[in-house]
Order: C-alpha cells, then structure tokens, then sequence
C-alpha cells in the first residue's frame, strides 16, 4: 500500500478510534462517576495522570521516528536498524533510572498531596503501585509507535489503537456491571496497554524489515541522538507541566472534587484534540521527504490547516453553544463548572491544531533546541498562574493559567516557523484563517440563536439543538468558506460512506 493511500486509510481508522472512544466514553463516564462516586473519580483521573508522567520517553520516541525516517529516506535500511540498536540502550538505562524515582516518590505521597483526606491517600497509594507497576514494565516499548510511524505503516498503527480502545470499553463495561470499584478501573488500563504492546510489536516483526542491530556502537551517533532527544525531553517536560501535573496541582491545593471537576474538561479537551490531531500525526515522513528534497511545505500546510479549522470550529463552537446543555445532561449540574474549565483549555486548540504540519517540520528541520525553550516558558508560565489562581479560584484558575500558556506557546512556535525556518506564516494566516473568519463568525451567532430557540427539553431537545447546529455550520462553511478541492474531498468522503 503506497503511503498517500496509508495516509487516507490511517486517518478514516484514527477518526473511527476516536468516535468509539468518545461515544464510549460518552456512556460510562457518568456510568463509573455513579458506581464509585466524585472523590474516587477525582483519584481515578490522579491515578491516569500519573501513568502519563511517568510514561515519558525522554525525547527517544521522537527521535525514533526522525532519525528512521530520514534514514529511510535516505535508502539507508541498515543505519535504521544500527540507530535502534543506540536508541534501546538509552532506554534500558532510562528505565532503571524511572524505577527508581518512582520508589522514591511513593514513600512522599502523603507530603506531595496534602488536601486528600487520611483514606483518600491510602486509596491513592494503591493505585499509585498498579500505575508505576505498569511504567516500568511498558516504559521501554514506546519506541515502536515511532517505528510503525517512520515506515508508514498508519494502518496498523491505528487498528492497533482502536483495539486498544475496544479492549477499554469492553472490560470497563463488566468490571461496572459486576460492581467492581476503582482499583479494577485501573487495572483495566493496564491489561489494556500490555495487550496493545505485544500487538505492535507483531506489526512490526510481520509488516516492516526493522530489525535491531544490538552489536553496532557509534559515540558520536549516539551523542547525536542523546542531543537532539535532550531538546524533545525540554519540551515534553514543559507540556507535562500543563495536563499531565494539573491534577497534582489540585491535589496540592484544592482536593478531590476539584480534581474531579478538572477531569471532565480533560476529557473533553482530550476528545477535541485526538479527534483534530488524527491527521496530522500520519505527515512526519512525508514532511521529512520535501524537507531531503528542498520542496516548499507551505503548500502542504496551508491545505491541512484549512481543513483542521472546518473540524476543529465545528467541535469548539459546538461546544461553546451547547456544551453547558451537555454537561449537565452526561454528568449532572455538579460539574457545571467544567463547562468553563474545557471553553478555557480547548479554545487555544483552533490556532495551535491547524499548526500541526509546521510543529513537524520543526523535528524534521531539527530546530528542536528553540521549540523547547517556547515550551519552557510555557511551562513556567503556566506554573506560575496556577501558583497564583488556583488557592482563590480552583479549577477555573488553573484552566486560566493553561489558557495563557497555550496562547503563549503558539506565539512562539510561529516565530521559529517565520524567523527560523523561513515560512510565510503571514500567507498562511491569510489563506487559513482570514479567509475563513466571516463564515466562522457567522456560523457561531447562528449557534448560539440555534441553542436559545429550541426549547424542546432533555436529551431529544439537546439532539435537536445538535442536528440543527450542525446542518447551520455545514452550509455556512460550504457556500462562504470551503474551496473547489475542500468541497471534492467531502463529496468523495461522502460516496466512500454512503457505498459502505
């Protein structure tokens, strides 16, 4: 299968993935807050935090899948294999390293989180023992993502995924059904991620010629490697400090139920960003192969971003105009509150997520040391709002403080695409968003009149608002902002469906 084709089908199974983990989620969410209650809840999303910062590879995943792909590029299948063999032994001793830490941080739970309660902290170490457990045994198979990406491979990549999504569902749903409590919920997780390890790396052994060269040793190639991963590492720390921390952060200084209120809107964030980032995870090698040859990647960029924009307004302004009706409608008026905390950290979404095809041009242009320092102050200043917010305001404060550092961080990563790389981000603003602001305003006050003259209450009235809303941005979009190819790839899309 050749890779435009790999490109196309990897995106359909990244969007099918997504719709079964978000109509899922959709169903036991407020099914798991119901069987174990807000505060285990608020634990739950603690305990899903910590496995996320503590799943952290260092910046080798991403070097994985730049150094394979420009060797691949390249013709050079035995520098692939030889680059592996470098990459794994950083791993190994990384692991060694992660384990140790996460002994350390145990014996200071108490002192980390001082606004749980006695029983909440011994609940939480539990659940702190299964996540580690699960870090240390998993920690040195992140690679293959990168791998399976660096030979194209998206298809299987993303059947991967979406078994990894099924498997969730499936065992969730009986552990509730058999009145299984949070520790189950937990464990879940990891059977799942185990399973969904050992089925990527049959992908790889039976779909690519990857092999491992153990014997092959290069100083300079591996301080290489090392340097351009240390970079990554900055950057994945920094965007660590904003979801992945910010439960700890409520943990610290508010408790459980602010926790469980923040992991609504995570949630919701997640689901916008998963579903708009889809495409643009499958463009690395195809970035790297017009970066070999000097080819000009604004084009590529500019058709992506436009098509993102249609996607992503579409979620956020949904959101923006019925998301309050949602909420209370999925998890009950107790969480109203998340309605501002997920406007506030989803909304950055539309300028960083059209972006994305310039974020991979920066790995594939090797300009890494610069997008560390942007996520660096970032880090910082997300930090220092939630110091500053989150005692008075909770929850909302600490989304305030993401909102800025988001808005800060796309600042910056368009200087480094206009300075640095020489792209005409100005072009790419015009033909994107300046184009298309009329109809996106447009679409979204005919929303929020959709969301106040429907009065038909509860669900059906919601799923009104939802069909009505939807047909209104559509039309708007295809007759005052989509462009002749635009139009094509929705037709096509549109006949590939209705023929099953």
């Amino acid at each position: 299968m050749n890779s435009n084709n790999q490109i196309k089908l990897g995106a359909l199974l990244s969007y099918f993935s997504i719709a079964v983990n978000v109509i899922a989620g959709l169903f036991y969410t407020p099914w798991m807050i119901n069987s174990i209650g807000r505060e285990n809840f608020g634990l739950y999303t603690l305990a899903m935090s910590v496995i996320g910062l503590f799943l952290f590879d260092f910046g080798l995943s991403s070097a994985v899948t730049r150094f394979i792909a420009k060797y691949l590029a390249e013709g050079r299948v035995e520098k692939a294999n030889q680059c592996l063999g470098l990459v794994y032994r950083l791993y190994f001793g990384i692991d060694v390293f992660l384990f140790i830490v996460l002994i350390a941080v145990f014996f200071f739970i108490p002192r980390i989180y001082q606004e749980l309660t006695f029983d909440e902290i011994e609940r939480f170490k539990i659940i702190y023992v299964i996540a580690a457990f699960y870090s240390v045994l998993s920690f040195p198979f992140i690679p293959v993502n990168g791998v399976l990406t660096a030979h194209e491979k998206f298809v299987q990549l993303k059947l991967c995924d979406v078994t990894h999504k099924i498997i969730i569902v499936g065992t969730m749903s009986v552990c509730l059904l058999l009145g299984y409590g949070l520790y189950a919920l937990v464990l879940v997780n990891v059977f799942a991620g185990l399973i969904t390890i050992v089925l990527k790396l049959y992908c790889i052994k039976y779909f690519t010629p990857q092999e491992i060269n153990w014997n092959y040793w290069n100083k300079i190639e591996l301080k290489e490697i090392a340097s351009y991963s240390s970079w990554v590492t900055i950057a994945s720390l920094a965007q660590r400090c904003i979801f992945n921390i910010a439960p700890s952060i409520l943990g610290v200084l508010s408790g459980s139920v602010a926790i469980a209120i923040l992991g609504i809107a995570i949630t919701l964030e997640g689901y916008t960003y998963t579903f708009a980032n889809a495409l643009n995870g499958l463009f690395l090698p195809k970035v790297s192969r017009i970066v070999a040859d000097d080819g000009d990647l604004l084009p590529l960029m500019i058709k992506v971003g436009r098509i993102q924009i249609l996607i992503i307004s579409l979620i956020i302004w949904g959101f923006v105009c019925l998301g309050e009706d949602f909420i209370t409608l999925w998890v009950g008026e107790n969480f109203n509150t998340s309605y501002i905390c997920a406007v506030l950290i989803i909304f950055p979404s539309l300028l960083q997520l059209p972006q994305e095809i310039g974020q991979q041009v920066i790995i594939a242009q090797n300009k890494v040391k610069q997008q560390a320092f942007v996520y660096l102050g970032m880090a910082i200043l997300n930090l220092l709002g939630a110091a500053l917010l989150t005692p008075k305001y909770g929850a909302v404060g600490l989304c305030c403080s993401i909102f800025v550092a988001y808005l800060f961080r796309t600042i910056g990563l368009d200087y480094i695409l206009y300075k640095q790389l020489r792209i005409d981000i100005w072009k790419f603003f015009f033909e994107s968003y300046v184009k298309m602001i009329p109809a996106l305003i447009v679409s979204l006050v005919l929303g929020f009149f959709v969301s106040e003259f429907i009065l038909i209450e509860g669900i059906w009235g919601f799923l009104c608002d939802c069909i009505v809303f939807i047909i209104v941005y559509f039309i708007v979009m295809w007759y005052f902002a989509m462009n002749a190819n635009e139009k094509r790839i929705f037709i096509g899309l549109f006949n590939r469906i209705t023929r099953g």
